[in-house]
């Protein structure tokens, strides 16, 4: 297990299902995220990725089953949605966007982090938006917004960073400079699930894998998790599933 340098930071699954309208959109998932490791989260569309990376961070109901948090709590959890699921007019600037991810100490302190604004900086840069600080959301295209929110999880600083496809719509060179943040925060110790399709991307950048069709077809090392069976597998499950099925009982 790598060591994490934020504290223990392990998160185990034992069955959970999670379910809309009684029918299981993730059903009896069960694994271990190692603190400080880097999971990919791959699987067909529809496979419940989002929903997974949901459930761990809080933000949906588990029908059955637990998630036990070693060492760390849902407010050390950062989770990135992707960009075209945001509500791009809302009446913020990139600054404020960014800002949000100081909002945990600015809650301790009782004001903004006298740092805040050198790494605000840092942050825009690190993704390739300096300058752009006082332009609004709503004049952003949807790779810039999706860079803006890694701004924003770099100032968050959190123990588990939570990624819902962050390279879509990024050209490669930005997608290369973001995997060289991701690496620095799992050199920092942080834990890192990133949801994503690229499988030639994962193979290259991510030790650990998970993939799911709903339920988990493989989970460990991900020279072992994407063979030509178990995505064959998962391909099927998913074409397989009737979303008109009786609901879930059991």
């Amino acid at each position: 297990m790598a060591r994490c340098l934020l504290g223990d930071g392990m998160i185990t699954l034992q069955n959970i299902t999670v379910s809309y309208q009684r029918h299981p959109a993730i059903h009896h998932v069960s694994g271990e995220i190692s603190a400080g490791s880097l999971t990919a989260l791959v699987g067909p569309n529809g496979g419940g990725k989002s929903t997974l990376l949901k459930t761990l961070k809080g933000l949906l109901k588990i029908e059955e089953g637990r998630i036990d948090y070693h060492g760390v709590a849902l407010s050390d959890i950062s989770f990135m949605p992707q960009a075209h699921q945001l509500e791009f007019q809302f009446p913020v600037s990139v600054e404020e966007l960014v800002l949000l991810g100081n909002w945990r100490r600015a809650r301790l302190c009782g004001h903004m982090h006298k740092d805040a604004s050198h790494q605000l900086e840092h942050a825009l840069e690190a993704v390739g938006l300096g300058g752009f600080g006082s332009r609004r959301i709503n004049t952003l295209s949807v790779g810039q917004l999706q860079r803006a929110l890694f701004a924003r999880a770099i100032i968050e600083e959190s123990k588990m960073i939570l990624l819902d496809e962050p390279f879509s719509a990024i050209d490669s060179n930005t997608t290369d400079a973001l995997w060289k943040i991701i690496h620095q925060w799992q050199k920092q110790g942080r834990t890192v699930v990133i949801a994503m399709h690229d499988l030639a991307r994962v193979k290259e950048h991510c030790p650990n894998t998970v993939l799911i069709a709903r339920e988990v077809i493989g989970w460990g090392e991900t020279s072992k998790v994407l063979t030509a069976k178990n995505l064959a597998h998962a391909k099927t499950m998913v074409e397989a599933w009737d979303d008109h099925a009786p609901a879930c009982v059991a």
